[in-house]
């Protein structure tokens, strides 16, 4: 009696632990936080080391970089410069997560191969292209035809590199892309893993109102990175503001959970006024930033 006892007993232990796993195997996992980037536009002029430095203290887990004119590094010294800036972000275990350009052709005079080559050599994965624009005094369906070949040898070349490229809605009627439908039209015709987007929320927002669900929607399938900033309406139109007083909500955040999206994920700095010049900035630069990050980490909480 206490052989078999002791053999019931154990198979109850050994089932419970069996069905005890495959409950736990069943539990979906929590959702991760997602990898979220700092566009780092308003520090521009920061040495290397003291903007990683900067970015480390905040909590970032990368950077988006400028590398166009005006940027951290010009396009010209990309060979010579772009691997001190990714050396003093890597100290600091701190990666470049998209490299803003201002590229959108193949052409000698953005060094186009260059700054790809150089990006995908320091491991940067994927890059922003300068935007197309609108001529108002032409046809429009003629200025998307005469985008397509420009993409295309884009494209072709980001492929043959190993480096994606992926291109930002911005508001405004000169933009192509504005209202997403015109440059989805031309997304249309590649993979996901040959040309995305960059989506940025407030665009959408200052040019759908409430139809950005539509708008993100139609971008879904092709979403490389989503961008973080805020706006709100005022009688001469908008104008940017802290992440957490603006039109923008959570309720973003909802949706792009709720289709699967996990990051990586952006935030944007552009309400600041003045520059490095003021001897204040830079420490009202950080306080802005950290309260935004606090933010963006609440809606994804």
């Amino acid at each position: 009696m206490q052989r078999r006892t002791w053999i019931e007993t154990a198979a109850t232990l050994v089932g419970g632990a069996v069905l005890g796993a495959s409950l736990k195997a069943e539990t979906p996992p929590a959702p991760r936080r997602p990898a979220i980037s700092l566009f780092t536009k308003h520090l521009v002029g920061l040495p290397f080391e003291r903007l990683a430095d900067v970015v480390a203290q905040l909590g970032f887990d990368g950077i988006e970089a400028p590398v166009r004119p005006g940027g951290h590094v010009e396009p010209a010294r990309v060979a010579e410069d772009l691997p001190k800036l990714v050396a003093a972000l890597q100290q600091r275990g701190l990666r470049i997560t998209m490299l803003t350009s201002g590229i959108n052709s193949v052409s000698p005079s953005t060094h186009t191969e260059l700054v790809l080559r150089t990006a995908k050599q320091l491991g940067i994965e994927r890059y922003r292209l300068n935007w197309y624009t609108y001529d108002e005094k032409r046809p429009i369906w003629t200025q998307l035809d005469e985008i397509r070949p420009k993409l295309r040898d884009l494209v072709a070349l980001s492929r043959e590199i190993g480096i994606l490229p992926c291109y930002q809605n911005h508001s405004g009627a000169k933009n192509v892309g504005a209202g997403i439908w015109d440059m989805a039209l031309l997304m249309k015709e590649y993979p996901a893993t040959d040309l995305a987007w960059a989506f940025d929320i407030m665009h959408a927002t200052v040019e759908g109102s409430t139809s950005w669900p539509t708008e993100l929607a139609l971008v879904r399938d092709h979403l490389a990175m989503a961008y973080f900033k805020n706006f709100a309406w005022d009688a001469q139109g908008h104008h940017p503001v802290p992440l957490a007083e603006g039109v923008v909500g959570r309720s973003y955040v909802n949706r792009l959970k709720s289709s699967g999206f996990q990051g990586p994920i952006c935030l944007h700095v552009e309400y600041l006024k003045g520059g490095l010049s003021d001897p204040h900035y830079l420490e009202e630069a950080v306080r802005a930033t950290a309260k935004d990050l606090a933010t963006l980490r609440e809606w994804w909480a």
